[in-house]
């Protein structure tokens, strides 16, 4: 059954809508501004309040009515409405991780300055190479083992909003490596040093804890080159409008993969162009500067990008 009110609402946003079939309303885009009604809005009646629309022209798309509003810019009182229409636009609980994890035995925090053991002078030593300044460890407490299985390893401990240790990176500092990382047999599905997130403010999206290091400010390390679920969630239902996605380039494809679910949840997205490096590697000043450079994505420029990698993955060998 369609849903006269909400009907009544999208005509006063967008225009006078053209009833075409399963309940959808054809409208002009206001995206591409397309000559032709193209962008559809399914306003049946339901009780998750998913109202999916799309503009076959440009490939705009999103799942309720309340993203839609917020992507036209359309005013307050017309956002609070459509809000007050949608039964799930109320935030979300994302589930918190059960997962028990602690440090090593073995762990060292290299917050204390007077260590002078071999082992804790060539972890220092390898923090420096890689820009890691005093106030960075005692920032992330990061500490290091001179023995057991995380032998020769830096470590980074991550904690939940609530100070709680929820994972940990081991990284070795030797020269050649046998094993370079040893990371614990525990759960993804977290929200790195949520403690240290400002949700108010644009965050930024990296691969590694070294990425999230270097880029000092909200940024958040996916442990990886996908996001999870619970982290998915909290971005969603929070009230952070501006995400910069800054994975590796081998990683584009999962990128846009984010970009794309993110736009269509009302954020607004930024794709940072790496340049064949990473935040560690490039350092905080080179990196800053190009997040000052990045502009906003619109449906238009991520269909150029998808169709890039598209390009790219077909004609190689050509």
């Amino acid at each position: 059954m369609v849903n006269q009110l909400l009907v009544t609402l999208v005509n006063s946003v967008l225009g006078s809508g053209k009833p075409t079939a399963r309940n959808n309303y054809a409208y002009h885009c206001p995206f591409c501004h397309h000559h032709k009604p193209k962008l559809e809005v399914n306003l049946t009646e339901n009780r998750e309040g998913k109202n999916p629309w799309h503009c076959w022209a440009c490939d705009a798309r999103g799942t309720t009515v309340y993203q839609l509003f917020k992507k036209t810019n359309a005013s307050s009182d017309k956002i609070a409405e459509a809000n007050s229409l949608i039964s799930s636009s109320k935030p979300k609980e994302y589930k918190k991780s059960n997962t028990t994890i602690r440090l090593p035995d073995e762990f060292i925090s290299l917050s204390n300055g007077e260590l002078n053991d071999i082992t804790a002078k060539h972890a220092k030593a390898y923090l420096n190479k890689r820009n890691i300044s005093k106030y960075d460890i005692l920032k992330y407490n990061i500490g290091y083992c001179n023995k057991g299985l995380y032998a020769n390893m830096i470590i980074i401990p991550t904690y939940d909003e609530d100070g709680r240790l929820n994972y940990f990176t081991a990284r070795s500092f030797e020269k050649e490596p046998y094993i370079k990382y040893r990371n614990p047999s525990v759960s993804r599905n977290i929200i790195p040093n949520e403690h240290l997130i400002n949700w108010n403010l644009p965050i930024i999206l990296c691969e590694g804890l070294f990425d999230a290091i270097s880029i000092k400010r909200n940024a958040i390390p996916l442990l990886g080159k996908n996001i999870q679920s619970n982290l998915m969630k909290k971005i969603v239902t929070s009230v952070v409008n501006k995400i910069y996605i800054a994975l590796d380039k081998d990683a584009m494809k999962q990128a846009l993969r984010f970009c794309e679910n993110l736009m269509a949840e009302g954020k607004e997205v930024y794709l940072v162009d790496m340049q064949d490096k990473d935040p560690s590697e490039m350092g905080f000043t080179n990196f800053t500067k190009l997040i000052q450079k990045t502009v906003p994505l619109t449906y238009s420029s991520l269909m150029g990008y998808k169709l890039a990698v598209w390009l790219k993955k077909h004609t190689i060998g050509y």
